[in-house]
């Protein structure tokens, strides 16, 4: 059997979870939405993936010695309403213009751009007090309340998540440098990894240099992913991963394009092993996440 089997049990069984938290989630916010864009909303949010930011949040949290609550799971679930709605603008004609999403229609396709783009943006606040609330169901103080949100939104904003996708749409049809392509996933996938990391130690009471170490974790995990997309990008059909285009075919730069297949691969390697680097220098027993350093480069799709 591959090591990665009990793993992946183990992170079904955690994906259910979230699942749960995010029926909970949209539940919410259909005492507020319009029928169009809570349709749109469920369409985004409920439609499958690998829930891997909610994932690393909770093992965090637990690898911290937070005590076991559903409510962590509604703190993780905030996480995903944020990669939900990046994900439903991406797709939309004026950035990457796709058809397809976790193997179905991305939303616009499903439910219409001006719906989408409205959808979308009411996840963001929904995110902050949906984190606000499961902060408060978990006993954190109001300092540490405070953070965990923080930590979301800023990784959410200009100087992470939306700065990397804007760079992201600058840089179509120019070749990056090495230095400037991680830059750029660093903030565009790497920023709401590392907060997922960090908001789940916060919410657990963790010292300082242990929410460090996990940020850095975060971040090295979030290049990690982003090489391993361009790998699977360049070797695998849209039919297989569930999505298109892929960067290659809108011009963007890649990994793969800068170093080749097996240079890429050896750069996952990398990015992973410093993952776990950054657990050992504290001290943290943590070996799903170790377990995860290696999945996110292991993955087929």
């Amino acid at each position: 059997m591959s090591p990665i089997d009990p793993l992946s049990q183990r992170l079904a069984a955690e994906r259910e979870r979230v699942e749960e938290a995010l029926e909970r989630a949209v539940e919410r916010l259909a005492q507020q939405l319009p029928a169009d864009m809570l349709a749109a909303v469920r369409h985004g949010v409920l439609g499958g993936g690998k829930r891997l930011r909610p994932i690393l949040c909770v093992s965090a949290y637990e690898a911290c010695g937070g005590p076991p609550s559903p409510s962590v799971y509604d703190l993780a679930a905030a996480l995903e309403l944020i990669h939900a709605y990046s994900l439903m603008h991406d797709d939309l004609p004026c950035m990457d213009d796709a058809d397809l999403r976790r193997g179905r229609p991305s939303t616009h396709r499903e439910h219409g751009e001006d719906v989408t783009m409205r959808a979308g943006a009411a996840l963001i606040p929904a995110a902050a007090l949906q984190a606000r609330s499961a902060c408060a169901a978990l006993g954190c103080s109001p300092a540490r309340a405070r953070a965990v949100t923080a930590a979301l939104l800023e990784a959410s904003g200009a100087g992470g998540m939306v700065g990397g996708q804007w760079a992201d749409l600058l840089g179509e049809g120019r070749a990056l440098g090495a230095e400037e392509l991680e830059a750029l996933h660093g903030r565009k996938t790497g920023a709401l990894l590392a907060a997922s990391l960090v908001m789940g130690a916060l919410a657990a009471g963790a010292p300082d240099r242990v929410v460090a170490a996990l940020g850095a974790y975060g971040r090295a995990i979030g290049l990690a992913f982003q090489i391993a997309d361009d790998i699977l990008d360049a070797t695998q059909q849209a039919e297989t991963l569930g999505k298109n285009p892929s960067d290659i075919a809108l011009g963007k730069s890649t990994y793969v394009a800068l170093f080749g297949l097996e240079g890429a691969r050896e750069r996952a390697r990398v990015e992973a092993a410093r993952a776990v680097e950054a657990l050992r220098a504290v001290g943290l027993e943590a070996p799903t996440l170790v377990e995860l350093a290696d999945y996110v480069v292991a993955r087929e799709r």
